[in-house]
C-alpha cells in the first residue's frame, strides 16, 4: 500500500504516481529504511519496469521536504531526459517545474525543481566543485550495476560525503543480485545499509533459439551477413505476431542500428515505423523511440544499441530481438590504445533484454544465437573500471583528494598498471605532482568536461590555433563521430556542412566548448604556429596526444604505415586522403581484427597532417638527443641521434668519449656475457685451474664463472676494458695476465702445487691436465695419455692438496681410449690384464708387459731387433 501524500509533506503524491507499479508495495519499506534520521542511505533492488526510478526519488523529495533537492543520476543522456519527462507527467509538472534534467549540453531545471535527473558525469564536477553539496538533500544513483566507471567513482565519493555531512541520504539502485556489496560500501562503521528489494512482474515469456547462420563476427567487426539474418527474424518475427505489438531489436553499435534499421525499411517499407535508438541521434529522435505509439500510430519497431536494455523502459513493446553483442570499453596496454571492441553481452544483460518483452504482457524474446553461446557468455558485465583509460578518473580522484583512489570506497580496487599509466599520462600534462596531488593545472583542466587530454587540447589550442577551431577538433573527437578514411580534417569540414542532428549536435557543443575556453585563464601560445589549417586541426589533436604523434615509416609509402613517439605502429586504412603525408598527430587508434593493411594490428582511425616543426613543439617533452654508443662484432661504433620519443629524427657518427666507450663495451659484455671474449688456449687454461681451485678449496682463490666476472669487469679487465674502449681489437686483451691479477697473495704462489698445468709421466712426456670448464661442477681433472707412458706409475696423482685424483683417459697406440680410470693401483691390478690380451695382438710392436709396475715407460714402439 502506498503511504498517503502528505505523511512527509504535502509535495508528490505517491499514490497518483504508483498507480500500477509493482514497486508500490515496496514503498513502505523503503520509507521505514529511510525515515531511521537524516542522512539515512538504503539499496533498492529491483528489476527493470517495476518503477522504481519513478517512485523512489518523489517518495525521498517528501521525506527531504523543503531541506534540499533530490539529484538523480541516470547513466545515459536519453535516461535521464527520459525519466524526468515521465514523472513530470504523472504530477502533472511542466518543463523545468517540479522535476527537471540536467545533461551536457542541455539544462530543464529551474529554482523551483524539487527532483533533477543528471549524468553521472554532471553530478562528478558537482562534487568537484562543492563536496559538501550545498543545497542537495538527497541522491539517487541508478542503475548502479550496470558498473560505469562514474557511477564507480560516485559511490565512493558520496560514502565519504555521508560521513562529513550526517543529513545527506543516498539510495543506491541496482536490477541485479549485486545490491549486497554497495550496501555495504554505504554503509558506516562497518554496518551495511538496508537492502530494500521488489520481486519481478512475471508475464509470461517465450524464449526462441534462432541462431544465425552467418558469423556474428570477423576480423573487421560484425558482419553484414549477421545484421542483414538479424533484420529478416526481426521482420519475419513482427509479421507473425499481433499488430498491436511494438518489437525492440538490440545490436551493437550506431552503424549496426543504422544497418538493420535500413535492412528493415527494405523489408517491410511503410506498414512499419522502424525506428533508430542510439548516442549520435538528436534528442527529438532519441525521445520519439522512447515514448511509445500515439494514438492511431501504427506498429513500431526499434532497433536500439544497449540504450534500452535497463535504464529505458520503451512502452508496447512485447517483442525483442537479441543479436547477443554488446561494446565494450578495452584497454591495450602494450600499445598504449583504447577503445570500444565489439563482445557477446553478459548473461544478465541477455535477461534484462529479454524481459523487456514481459513488461506489460506475455512476450517473445528471439535470440539469435545459440544456447551454447548464451552459456559460454559471461555472468555478468565487465566493470568499465577493470577494463577502461583511467586518465579521466585519475585526476577525478586526484581532485578529490584520493590520488589513484587510495582510501576511497570504490566497488574495485582500480587496476594497478593502468592507474600508473593514467597518473602518468597526468603528470606530463602537468595535472598531477610526482605523488599525484593535483595541481592548479590540474583543477582547470578537470573544469572541461572531456577526457583531461582532449582539456589540455581545448585550452593550449585555443592560444596556438584559435578557440573556434580548438573547440571544433575537441567536439569532434568527443563526440562518437567517425572520420572518412581517418581524415579528421575531412570530418570537419563535413560537419561544418551538416545540416542534420549530427551537424547540429557538434556545432553546439563546439559553441559550449569555445565558451568553457575563453572563461579560462589566457595561456601562451607554443612558439611555433602551424601555417595551414590541416596542419593546425593536427596541432590541437597533437596538444592532446603528444605520444600519438608519428612519422611515416621509411619504404611503407605504400601501405601507410606510422610509428608513433610512444613506439606503437599503425597503418592508415587502405585509400585513405592522408597516406601521402610525413607527419601525423592522431587523434584515435584502435586494434584491427586481424592485420591491418600495414601489417601492424593496428589502426588508425582519426588523424590530421602536421608540421615537424610543430611535431616536436607539441611534443617537446619527448625531445632527446644521446649518444648511442655500441660495442658489436669486437667494434666499437658510436651515432648522435636526435629523438621523438621513439621516433628518430636524426643520426650522424660520432667518435664516443672514453667513458662512453667502456660503458659501452660493459653493457655488451653484460647482455651476451663473455663469450663475445676470444679465449686463447692458454688464458682459458688458467681460468680453469682457478675455478677448480675455488671449487674445492674455496676463498681466498677468485671465483672465475661468468657471473662473478661480470660483476667485477673494470677491477679484472683493467686496462683491457680502457683499450677496447679506444678501439683495439678483442684478440689483443691479454686475458690470463688480467686473471693473475685476481689471484692472492702469498697463496698465489702455490698455484702450480695445487693445480699445475702439466703432469710429467714416467715416460717422460709432459702431458697438459684438463680441467673442467666454469660451472662444470662435477667434472674431474683429466689427463689423455698413452698407456705404455705410465707404466710403474703406480698410485693416481692427487690435486688440490690431496683432494682430488686425476682422472686419467688411458689410450692405444692409435690414441684411441681403452680405459679410463682414477686410481691406476686398481686398474694395474685387474683391468690391465683383460686389456693387454686383447691389445699385444692388435699391436704386437708396442710392449705390452705382464708386469706394468716394473716395466719401463716409454712413448714409442719396441726397439727392432
Amino acid at each position: 500500500m502506498i503511504p498517503p501524500a502528505g505523511q512527509a509533506d504535502d509535495g508528490f503524491d505517491l499514490r497518483a504516481i504508483g498507480a500500477g507499479l509493482a514497486f508500490a508495495a515496496s514503498v513502505p519499506r523503503l520509507r521505514q529504511a529511510l525515515e531511521t534520521g537524516p542522512g539515512a542511505a538504503a539499496v533498492v533492488q529491483a528489476p527493470p519496469g517495476t518503477g522504481k526510478t519513478t517512485l523512489v526519488p518523489p517518495l525521498l523529495a517528501n521525506l527531504v521536504g523543503t531541506s534540499g533537492r533530490v539529484v538523480v543520476t541516470q547513466p545515459r543522456r536519453v535516461a535521464a531526459r527520459a525519466a524526468a519527462r515521465r514523472l513530470s507527467e504523472l504530477v502533472g509538472s511542466p518543463a523545468a517545474g517540479r522535476v527537471g534534467y540536467t545533461v551536457r549540453g542541455e539544462r530543464r531545471a529551474g529554482p523551483d525543481t524539487r527532483i533533477e535527473f543528471v549524468t553521472p558525469g554532471i553530478l562528478l564536477r558537482r562534487l568537484l566543485a562543492d563536496p559538501g553539496l550545498d543545497g542537495t538533500a538527497a541522491v539517487v544513483l541508478d542503475e548502479v550495476h550496470e558498473r560505469g566507471l562514474e557511477t564507480d567513482l560516485l559511490v565512493g565519493m558520496l560514502a565519504e560525503v555521508r560521513e562529513l555531512r550526517g543529513d545527506l541520504a543516498v539510495v543506491a539502485m541496482s536490477a541485479t543480485l549485486d545490491a549486497p556489496r554497495f550496501a555495504a560500501l554505504l554503509g558506516t562503521s562497518g554496518r551495511p545499509v538496508p537492502v530494500v528489494d521488489c520481486p519481478a512482474v512475471h508475464y509470461p515469456l517465450e524464449v526462441q533459439w534462432l541462431p544465425a547462420q552467418a558469423p556474428r563476427l570477423d576480423a573487421g567487426g560484425v558482419t553484414r551477413a549477421f545484421l542483414d539474418e538479424v533484420a529478416a527474424t526481426a521482420a519475419e518475427a513482427h509479421a507473425a505476431a499481433d499488430s498491436s505489438v511494438d518489437a525492440l531489436v538490440f545490436v551493437p553499435g550506431a552503424r549496426e542500428v543504422s544497418h538493420v534499421a535500413a535492412a528493415l525499411r527494405g523489408r517491410l517499407g511503410s506498414s512499419v515505423d522502424v525506428l533508430e535508438l542510439h548516442g549520435r541521434i538528436g534528442a527529438a529522435e532519441q525521445d520519439r523511440a522512447v515514448s511509445g505509439r500515439h494514438p492511431g500510430d501504427g506498429p513500431r519497431i526499434v532497433v536500439s544499441t544497449d540504450l534500452a536494455e535497463s535504464s529505458l523502459t520503451v512502452p508496447g513493446v512485447r517483442l525483442v530481438i537479441d543479436s547477443g553483442l554488446a561494446r565494450e570499453p578495452r584497454r591495450d596496454a602494450g600499445r598504449g590504445m583504447s577503445g570500444l571492441v565489439t563482445v557477446s553481452c553478459s548473461r544478465a544483460s541477455a535477461e534484462q533484454r529479454a524481459g523487456r518483452a514481459a513488461r506489460q504482457g506475455p512476450g517473445t524474446v528471439v535470440r539469435c544465437y545459440s544456447q551454447q553461446a548464451y552459456g559460454a557468455a559471461p555472468a555478468h558485465v565487465t566493470p568499465e573500471i577493470n577494463v577502461a583509460d583511467l586518465t579521466s578518473a585519475a585526476l577525478t580522484l586526484a581532485c578529490w583528494g584520493s590520488p589513484g583512489g587510495k582510501g576511497l570506497p570504490l566497488p574495485d580496487v582500480p587496476p594497478r598498471q593502468a592507474m600508473d599509466d593514467a597518473v602518468e599520462v597526468l603528470r606530463e600534462l602537468g595535472a598531477v605532482t610526482d605523488d599525484g596531488h593535483v595541481t592548479a593545472e590540474g583543477r582547470l583542466l578537470a573544469a572541461v568536461p572531456a577526457d583531461p587530454r582532449l582539456a589540455r587540447a581545448l585550452l593550449e589550442g585555443a592560444a596556438s590555433a584559435g578557440t573556434r577551431l580548438a573547440a571544433e577538433v575537441v567536439a569532434a573527437l568527443s563526440g562518437d563521430h567517425r572520420a572518412p578514411g581517418a581524415d579528421l580534417p575531412r570530418l570537419l569540414a563535413q560537419l561544418r556542412a551538416d545540416p542534420g542532428p549530427a551537424g547540429r549536435r557538434w556545432a553546439e557543443e563546439t559553441k559550449r566548448l569555445a565558451s568553457l575556453a575563453r572563461r579560462q585563464p589566457d595561456r601562451h601560445a607554443p612558439a611555433v604556429l602551424p601555417p595551414g589549417r590541416g596542419e593546425a586541426v593536427g596541432a590541437v589533436v597533437a596538444l592532446a596526444y603528444p605520444d600519438r604523434v608519428a612519422r611515416r615509416v621509411p619504404g611503407s609509402e605504400g601501405s601507410g604505415q606510422y610509428l608513433f613517439t610512444s613506439g606503437t605502429r599503425a597503418g592508415l586504412p587502405g585509400g585513405s586522403t592522408l597516406s601521402g603525408h610525413e607527419w601525423l598527430a592522431v587523434a584515435d587508434v584502435s586494434r584491427a581484427g586481424g592485420r591491418d593493411a600495414a601489417g601492424t594490428g593496428a589502426v588508425i582511425r582519426a588523424a590530421a597532417p602536421l608540421s615537424a616543426t610543430m611535431a616536436e613543439t607539441a611534443a617537446a617533452h619527448l625531445l632527446a638527443e644521446t649518444v648511442d654508443t655500441r660495442f658489436s662484432g669486437g667494434r666499437l661504433t658510436a651515432r648522435r641521434t636526435k629523438r621523438l620519443g621513439a621516433v628518430v629524427l636524426a643520426s650522424t657518427p660520432v667518435r664516443p668519449t672514453a667513458a662512453q666507450g667502456r660503458a659501452a663495451v660493459a653493457a655488451a659484455f653484460q647482455a651476451g656475457g663473455l663469450a663475445a671474449l676470444s679465449w686463447p688456449t692458454a688464458a682459458a687454461s688458467f681460468r680453469s685451474r682457478l675455478a677448480f681451485l675455488h671449487r674445492q678449496a674455496g676463498e681466498p682463490w677468485p671465483d672465475v664463472s661468468d657471473t662473478a666476472l661480470l660483476a667485477r669487469l673494470e677491477e679484472w679487465l683493467g686496462t683491457g676494458l680502457e683499450a677496447l674502449a679506444a678501439g683495439a681489437p678483442l684478440d689483443s686483451l691479454d686475458l690470463a695476465g688480467a686473471l693473475r691479477g685476481l689471484l692472492p697473495w702469498p697463496e698465489a704462489a702455490r698455484l702450480d702445487e695445487l693445480a699445475p698445468e702439466w703432469l710429467e709421466v714416467p715416460s717422460g712426456s709432459r702431458v697438459r691436465i684438463e680441467y673442467p670448464e666454469p660451472g662444470d661442477d662435477g667434472a674431474a681433472p683429466v689427463v689423455a695419455v698413452k698407456l705404455q707412458e705410465c707404466f710403474g706409475l703406480a698410485e693416481s696423482p692427487r690435486l688440490a692438496g690431496g683432494r682430488v685424483p686425476v682422472l686419467f683417459h688411458l689410450l692405444s697406440p692409435a690414441r684411441r681410449p681403452l680405459a679410463v680410470t682414477d686410481d691406476l693401483t686398481s686398474f694395474w691390478s685387474g683391468p690391465y690384464a683383460q686389456v693387454r690380451t686383447e691389445m699385444r695382438g692388435r699391436y704386437p710392436k708396442h710392449p705390452w708387459p705382464e708386469d706394468p709396475w716394473s716395466a719401463p715407460a716409454s712413448a714409442r714402439a719396441k726397439p727392432r731387433t
